[in-house]
């Protein structure tokens, strides 16, 4: 049996690679990597550090509009595909190359699995919302990270073939634990203090292109004493510059340069508490139980919200300020499975 897995992004890599090390044991599979998103920390050693198998295929399709980029994807898969003549495509989560890999094997009739199916945010706004829907719609296998993706889907129903195996992620999250423990030094080299600081990630458009958001959220980071330490996205420092807004005068914050994920596992698991705009560190901070405030009105991740492990703010400074100073002592539960998801998921292709 052949599977041919399309990623276009660096979580996407850390999220297949468990699923990759189980699924090559017992059928062939060929990696395409669509160039969606350039990451500089995907270098050899990426692969390497964290036992990934590298792509066979690189699209280098790069950044450009919605349509553009979805299209050029789809024209470079169309190939592969109908050369390779896989038995299924699997796609991951909600990224354009999701979209592009599950509309091309849908038109091919080659069956898609689709890993992370059934999230919702309930905001069409957001391109990820829409990626999610439509691939969830012409997906054969849908592999749900919780309960509440699976009764997503069935409210809208899609009931076929439709599976709860916990999250993949959290499978990595425990398997990448153990080498940042051997292998990261990021505390040292940042001088940071283990639980003495708040770890920031601000990147969402939807943040980041909002000079007034953008104000509101260093107003909330300037009254907040403790120290916090920003691995800053170039997007986000280059959308700042524009504003004219000056992380110098926000006090106790160290900014550093963007880090690699074992670093960036090290710094999260150390955190104090997580301040966040991101989906994929929403739920790291829940598997390693540290609090998180989210700088989002909504989540597809509603299971980190119970007890107040997870804090909504939206942009308003007050409540930012409030969720991150508040004492929290929630219960964490095993909501995203038993860290076996990938087990299961090539188990149920196998059958």
């Amino acid at each position: 049996m052949k599977i041919l897995t399309i990623i276009g992004a660096r979580p996407q890599f850390i999220k297949a690679a468990p699923v990759s090390r189980v699924l090559r044991k017992h059928m062939e599979e060929k990696i395409i990597h669509t160039g969606q998103h350039y990451d500089a920390n995907m270098s050899d050693i990426f692969f390497e550090e964290l036992h990934i198998p590298k792509p066979d295929y690189h699209l280098g399709v790069g950044s450009g509009n919605h349509g553009k980029q979805t299209g050029e994807m789809m024209a470079k898969i169309e190939d592969i595909v109908l050369s390779e003549n896989p038995d299924y495509l699997m796609v991951y989560g909600d990224t354009n190359s999701t979209l592009a890999g599950a509309l091309v094997a849908a038109k091919l009739h080659v069956p898609v699995i689709h890993i992370e199916a059934g999230l919702r945010s309930f905001n069409k706004k957001m391109p990820e919302e829409v990626n999610r829907i439509m691939t969830d719609h012409v997906s054969e296998f849908l592999f749900c990270p919780t309960d509440t993706a699976v009764t997503n889907l069935d409210n809208e129903n899609i009931t076929h073939n439709v599976f709860n195996i916990g999250d993949v992620m959290y499978d990595a999250v425990l398997y990448n634990r153990e080498l940042a423990n051997e292998k990261s030094t990021i505390l040292e080299d940042a001088g940071l203090i283990a639980k003495k600081y708040h770890l920031i990630t601000i990147h969402r458009a939807e943040n980041t292109d909002d000079i007034e958001k953008m104000k509101n959220i260093l107003d909330a980071f300037s009254n907040i004493e403790d120290v916090k330490v920003w691995p800053i996205h170039p997007r986000t420092k280059h959308k700042l510059a524009d504003y004219g807004l000056n992380l110098d005068d926000v006090p106790n914050l160290k900014v550093i340069d963007p880090v690699g994920y074992l670093d960036m596992l090290t710094l999260e698991a150390n955190a104090k508490k997580i301040v966040t705009d991101s989906g994929g560190v929403q739920k790291e901070a829940y598997f390693m139980k540290v609090p998180c405030v989210t700088i989002r009105e909504q989540t597809e991740w509603v299971e980190t919200l119970e007890g107040e492990a997870n804090i909504l703010t939206g942009t308003d400074t007050e409540k930012i300020l409030a969720a991150v100073q508040k004492e929290v002592s929630p219960q964490y539960k095993e909501v995203f499975g038993d860290g076996q998801a990938s087990e299961k998921i090539v188990e149920l292709i196998k059958k």
